[in-house]
């Protein structure tokens, strides 16, 4: 390889991760991402007032009900609802955003527990964001791996943020590849969209560069032979690096990495990084 492919290449690579990063940013700092959270809102069959929701909330065996006040309304699924709503049992990880003004109500279950999460615009933590710090991008933590699949998936019960929940994912197989000599293994779960793969870890720099609960690497599909990459430098943070409100999975114990992944989101400076 000369020398100005290999300038060209590092080029190209450095513009796809900022493409990357510049959607992980966006993503989150939207006007109704993580980052607008104002409050995590835990039901049951008591009817709840909360500062930053419109209406009384309480969840039965028929799911979410909201009762809102004459003057109140939210926009469900495009149509204005008032009085007494029924958002119906949801799915685990399943959500529905009702619009309230400029603000959107999330209704959600999580670890098996309705809530409530409005988003709001103005919320400090959003207007307050700076971006997130970042190890620059390096070819060398885009590792090449061999995925494995079980004979059936396995469910794998992981901790999550928020103290007591747990969730619950069916891992379908594992990566194992070779890093500065050492063969490691990450198990996965399923990612976002057809094939893809989520994997959760920690290494030896959580808690220290990076944020100490867990990091986010998504894969795409393997290949026919089960050849799949592994590129560290797209290690992203989950909503729980930046703020209490979230519910976020934590990584299963064999995903503790015993090395040092230097690539990828740091630790954000809402926790103190730099």
């Amino acid at each position: 390889m000369t020398p100005e492919t290999t300038t060209t290449d590092l080029r190209a690579f450095t513009e796809n991760w900022l493409d990357w990063y510049r959607a992980q940013e966006a993503r989150l700092a939207s006007p109704h991402g993580f980052l607008a959270i104002t409050g995590l809102h835990w039901l049951d069959d008591r009817p709840q007032r909360f500062p930053d929701a419109p209406g009384t909330w309480r969840t039965d065996s028929d799911g979410v009900v909201v009762d809102l006040d004459d003057g109140e309304e939210l926009l469900v699924d495009g149509t204005l609802v008032h009085g007494e709503h029924g958002f119906g049992v949801l799915p685990e990880r399943g959500s529905v955003d009702a619009v309230w003004g400029d603000a959107v109500i999330e209704v959600a279950k999580r670890g098996g527990h309705d809530i409530v999460r409005p988003r709001h615009p103005d919320a400090p933590l959003r207007t307050a964001f700076t971006g997130t710090p970042a190890y620059d991008p390096d070819p060398r933590w885009a590792v090449a791996g061999r995925y494995i699949p079980f004979d059936t998936p396995r469910p794998t019960t992981v901790g999550a943020a928020v103290e007591s929940l747990e969730h619950v994912y069916d891992a379908p197989g594992r990566v194992e590849f070779e890093l500065d000599g050492r063969l490691l293994s990450l198990t996965t779960f399923p990612g976002p969209g057809t094939g893809r793969l989520m994997v959760l870890f920690t290494d030896e720099t959580s808690g220290v560069t990076t944020y100490a609960a867990n990091r986010v690497l998504t894969l795409e599909p393997p290949a026919a032979d089960g050849t799949v990459v592994l590129d560290f430098n797209r290690a992203a943070n989950l909503p729980c690096a930046y703020t209490d409100l979230a519910t976020c999975p934590l990584p299963p114990a064999e995903n503790r990495l015993p090395v040092a992944i230097e690539a990828g989101q740091k630790l954000p400076r809402e926790r103190g990084g730099s």
